[in-house]
C-alpha cells in the first residue's frame, strides 16, 4: 500500500495550487487527476483576473503560487481594466493563450521535487474512527494519506445542458465522477447543486472584424505577478493579439426572449444557482427588458488564433438557435461555430 501526507484530487487550477503549495512545504504529495493532459486546463475563459479574480489570483501568487506566473507567461492581452478610475477599483485582466498556459503549469507540476501524478478516478474516501485515512481508487487501490484535499470543479456528478439535450460530462469531452459524488451524499455530506456555462467558440476566419472596435495591450504591458515587481520580464517575446468589441441588438434579444421554452433554464430542467459574475445571455435579456444591447468581447484562445471565445454570450439554448441568433450581431454575420455553448450542472459540498 503506497502512503501519502497529502492527496490532491482534481487537477485544475485549485488542485495544481494545493498540489504544489503541499510539495513546496516538503511534504509527500500526490495529485491524482482523471486525465493527465487535463491537468491545468482552463475549462472556460482562456483569461485571469479582472475585477472579481485579480485580487485572489495575486493572493495566491504572493504566497508563491503559479496562476499569476503562468498568466504572465502565456500572455496574449494585458490591460489594467478601469484605469481611468480610482485605485480601489483597477484590475489586472490577462487574456491568455490556453496552450501555453497549460504548458506552463504541466511544466511546474510534473517536475516538482516531492510531488508525484496519478492518472486515476478516486471512487470514495477511506476513513476510520472518523478520520480520514485515505482514498479509495475505482481499481479498488487504497492510498494512503493523512491529509485529503477535494478539488472536484464541476466534475461531481456534471451534467452538459444544451437546449433538450443532456448528457453526464464534468466538461465536453471528459467523464464526470459519479462514484465520488455518490459517496459523499450517501455518509451524511450536505450535497447541493450548481451550475455554470459557457459560450459557443466561434472560428475565427469567419469573423468580420473590419468595423469593429480593437482593444489592445496596456502600454506599458501590466503584469500579475509579484515576481515582476522586483525582477522584470522581456515583454517583446510576448505574443499579443487584440481582442474586439461588438455588441448584441434588439434583433438578437428577440429571437432569445422567442426561445424561453427551450431554455434549460427556463423550462425546468435546470433548478440550480448559478454564478452572480457569469449569467448566461438569456439571463441578462430577461433580466434587463430595457436595454437594447448587451457589449460582448471577441477574446483570442490561444496563439494560433484559429478560435474565439465571445465573452458574454455563455448560453444552454439548442445549436440551432446559437446559429441563428449569433448572425444577428455585427462581425458575427457569417460566423461558424467550433463548439457550442452549453451550461453545466455540478455537485459542491460544505464540509461538516
Amino acid at each position: 500500500m503506497q502512503n501519502y501526507d497529502v492527496i490532491v484530487v482534481g487537477g485544475g487550477h485549485a488542485g495544481c495550487e494545493a498540489a504544489h503549495a503541499s510539495a513546496r512545504l516538503g511534504t509527500k504529495t500526490l495529485l491524482i487527476t482523471m486525465k493527465l493532459d487535463g491537468i491545468g486546463q482552463m475549462s472556460c475563459n482562456p483569461a485571469v483576473g479582472g475585477i472579481g479574480k485579480s485580487h485572489l489570483a495575486r493572493e495566491v501568487d504572493a504566497l508563491d503560487g503559479l496562476i499569476c506566473k503562468a498568466a504572465d507567461q502565456a500572455s496574449l492581452q494585458s490591460r489594467v481594466l478601469n484605469s481611468s478610475k480610482g485605485a480601489a477599483v483597477r484590475a489586472t485582466r490577462i487574456q491568455t493563450c490556453r496552450d501555453e498556459y497549460k504548458k506552463a503549469i504541466q511544466k511546474e507540476i510534473m517536475h516538482h521535487e516531492n510531488l508525484t501524478v496519478l492518472q486515476s478516478t478516486v471512487k470514495s474516501i477511506d476513513f476510520e474512527l472518523k478520520k480520514v485515512k485515505g482514498v479509495i481508487l475505482d481499481t479498488d487501490e487504497v492510498l494512503e494519506a493523512k491529509t485529503i484535499i477535494i478539488t472536484a470543479g464541476t466534475f461531481l456528478d456534471g451534467i452538459i445542458h444544451m437546449g433538450e439535450k443532456t448528457f453526464s460530462a464534468g466538461r465536453v469531452g471528459d467523464k464526470s465522477s459519479i462514484e465520488l459524488e455518490n459517496y459523499f451524499r450517501d455518509n451524511g455530506f450536505n450535497v447541493q447543486r450548481l451550475k455554470t456555462g459557457t459560450p459557443p467558440r466561434i472560428k475565427t476566419s469567419s469573423i468580420d472584424f473590419e468595423n469593429l472596435e480593437q482593444q489592445d495591450s496596456d502600454n506599458p504591458i501590466p503584469m500579475l505577478s509579484y515576481l515582476h515587481d522586483h525582477y522584470g520580464q522581456p515583454i517583446d517575446k510576448i505574443l499579443k493579439l487584440p481582442c474586439f468589441i461588438t455588441h448584441t441588438n434588439l434583433s438578437t434579444h428577440n429571437i432569445i426572449l422567442n426561445s424561453k421554452k427551450h431554455s434549460p433554464l427556463f423550462n425546468g430542467k435546470i433548478n440550480s444557482v448559478g454564478p452572480r459574475y457569469c449569467p448566461s445571455i438569456e439571463d441578462k435579456v430577461y433580466r434587463f427588458s430595457d436595454k437594447e444591447s448587451h457589449q460582448i468581447f471577441l477574446e483570442p484562445e490561444t496563439s494560433d488564433n484559429l478560435e474565439i471565445y465571445p465573452n458574454g454570450l455563455s448560453t444552454s439554448l439548442p445549436l440551432e438557435i446559437q446559429k441563428e441568433f449569433l448572425k444577428t450581431i455585427k462581425g458575427l454575420e457569417k460566423c461558424e461555430i467550433t463548439q457550442p455553448g452549453y451550461a453545466i450542472e455540478y455537485s459542491y459540498f460544505d464540509p461538516p
